[in-house]
């Protein structure tokens, strides 16, 4: 169970924190599953090793950007989610990738949707953030329409090198989201 000071963002049913390498099982019980990485990484089932590494990664890029894709829990009993975060995109722009994985136990509880606004909540306001970019795999449908739901606007395909295909491509503007 999950202690929910460690949180340093919450919605109303789910909390944020960031990676350590303490953590390495639940990236293992997340990024080893086949059904959640089959549409992100071309690979198929990711190993140890490459779990590892993409465990890593997420944690340099807290350090060097203070982004991640967050681990995310359930508040009402620490139950690990999946994670929901930030990437860099287009610095220069200020425009940064917003990206989900949930496990598969959580799947259509609306926790992605939940996530997802969330941040976009955090990057516009607290990070100062322009625009987030998004992608998905194109057989990935349930991604579109979440992306749609959330406001995003497709722009262009973009080439994709994980799964080494083109993805469909969205951007939220700042100025978009607002109510």
């Amino acid at each position: 169970m999950e202690n929910n000071k460690t949180y340093f963002l919450k919605s109303e049913r789910l909390g944020f924190r960031c990676w350590s390498m303490g953590d390495l099982v639940l990236a293992a019980l997340l990024w080893g599953d086949i059904e959640v990485t089959r549409l992100i990484d071309a690979r198929e089932q990711l190993r140890e090793k490459q779990i590892r590494e993409k465990l890593e990664q997420e944690i340099l890029r807290q350090g060097e950007h203070g982004v991640q894709y967050w681990p995310v829990f359930r508040l009402k009993d620490g139950d690990f989610v999946g994670c929901c975060g930030l990437r860099p995109y287009d610095l220069s722009e200020s425009i940064y990738e917003i990206g989900f994985h949930i496990g598969r136990a959580h799947w259509r509880n609306g926790y992605a949707f939940e996530a997802a606004q969330t941040v976009i909540s955090h990057a516009f306001g607290s990070l100062g953030v322009c625009a987030l970019f998004a992608g998905h795999n194109p057989a990935n449908s349930a991604s579109a329409a979440l992306l749609t739901k959330l406001g995003f606007a497709y722009t262009h395909d973009e080439f994709y090198p994980p799964t080494g295909l083109n993805h469909p491509s969205y951007l939220l503007k700042s100025n978009s989201n607002e109510q």
